[in-house]
Order: C-alpha cells, then sequence, then structure tokens
C-alpha cells in the first residue's frame, strides 16, 4: 500500500496515474468516494471517530491518494503497517488558487437533490475540520496547508517517506518505491481543471434543469388527468 499524504490539488490526479502505471493499482482518489456515494458516509464516521475497518475498506486497492485520505494519514499507517507514504507538495500559494475555484466551488453549487453525504463528507471532513470553516481566509488556509506539510514531515519516519513534487517526474518515485522508470513513458501531467470546468457548468445546469423537468412531468400528469 502507498499512503498519498498530500492535500487534493497538490498534483494527486498525476500522482494516482503514475502509481497505477507502477503496478499500485488501483488508486483510491476523491474522484472515487463522489462516485461511491456509501463511501461518503464511511469517512463521515471516520471523522466523527467511530470505529472503522481501514484494511476492509481498503481490499482490492494498492494506493490511495488525495482527500479523504490525507486527514487519516496516521490512522491508514497503523492499518499498514509497511505501507509507504507519497506527500505531494507544490507552492502553496498556487494550491490555494487552484483548491477555491475547483473543490471549494464544487461544494457552492452542489445542486439541493445530490446526495446530502457528499456535501457532508466534505465540509465534515475538509472544509469545517481541517479549515475551521474559514478556507475564503486565503492567508489561513494557506497556513493550514503549510502547517500540514511539516506535521507529515514530523510524523512520518524519514525512511518511509517521500517529499514529491510531481514536476520531478519519474526518478524520485520510483527510488522510494524501488521501481525501474517506466521505458518510454513520460510521467503524467494531468491537469484536470478542465474537468472541474465541465462538472462546475453541468451542476449550474442540472440545478435548474432537474426542477424544470419535474415541473413539466407534474404538468403533463396533471393534464392527462384532466382530459
Amino acid at each position: 500500500m502507498v499512503i498519498g499524504a498530500g492535500f487534493g490539488r497538490s498534483g494527486t490526479t498525476s500522482l494516482k496515474k503514475a502509481l497505477e502505471m507502477l503496478g499500485y493499482g488501483p488508486c483510491y482518489h476523491m474522484q472515487t468516494a463522489m462516485t461511491r456515494f456509501w463511501h461518503c458516509r464511511f469517512w463521515i464516521r471516520a471523522r466523527a471517530g467511530e470505529p472503522v475497518d481501514l484494511r476492509k475498506f481498503f481490499r482490492g486497492y494498492n494506493a490511495a491518494v488525495d482527500w479523504p485520505v490525507c486527514e487519516f494519514y496516521r490512522e491508514m499507517m497503523q492499518a499498514f503497517p509497511d505501507a509507504k507514504v507519497v506527500l505531494s507538495v507544490r507552492d502553496p500559494e498556487r494550491w490555494y488558487d487552484s483548491v477555491l475555484p475547483t473543490l471549494w466551488a464544487i461544494d457552492q453549487v452542489l445542486p439541493w437533490w445530490f446526495p446530502p453525504s457528499v456535501r457532508q463528507m466534505h465540509y465534515d471532513v475538509i472544509w469545517n475540520a481541517r479549515f475551521d470553516g474559514e478556507f475564503l481566509d486565503r492567508d489561513k488556509a494557506i497556513a493550514v496547508y503549510r502547517a500540514h506539510v511539516d506535521e507529515v514531515k514530523r510524523t512520518v519516519p524519514p525512511e518511509r517517506l517521500l517529499v514529491f513534487d510531481v514536476a520531478e517526474g519519474w526518478q524520485p518515485l520510483c527510488d522510494f518505491l524501488g521501481k525501474p522508470v517506466p521505458s518510454g513513458e513520460p510521467f503524467p501531467r494531468l491537469n484536470d481543471r478542465r474537468f472541474f470546468d465541465r462538472l462546475l457548468l453541468a451542476l449550474r445546469i442540472a440545478e435548474w434543469a432537474v426542477p424544470a423537468a419535474f415541473l413539466a412531468g407534474a404538468f403533463a400528469v396533471a393534464y392527462l388527468a384532466l382530459k
């Protein structure tokens, strides 16, 4: 098991792909939780301090990165004592400028009919827990990011930790994991900003389209009933 301790938007999507190319697939990611709503309830329980079985939950996965995993890297290390930890990092200012119009923005436009467990997980685990409800305070949020990076460096034994910027490419990651550099394969550079832009647009459209479709259906039923 490889545990990703870096916050979301620190190159975790590229890291996920790289780990899978090195044989550590499937790799768990926030995108996994977002498409399996019952996973959100698991993380809500974990944040509330309820007993959860991480080994059972991650059965079938060989790596896990991004939120919500990074919030539980210590518990993950206990559950997987032989695991190695990769702390993905990037410039803190650029990190904040990436999270604000993507992860944060998505939570602000989730329509009322979206599964409530998704929004609750984001707020219980990230916005209200890690950032104390003050993510919009840029300086405080960046200070939280820096503090997390420092904490991981202090907590994880050096022989189990790689502090990694995806801009460094294959070599540091492969050396750390004892894997050969994939021949002829460039390190994945997955900038998923376009994905977030499309998702935001889709959510904004859906916020109005679903109620409109419901009303249209109700009017159609009423019309047929009156005929």
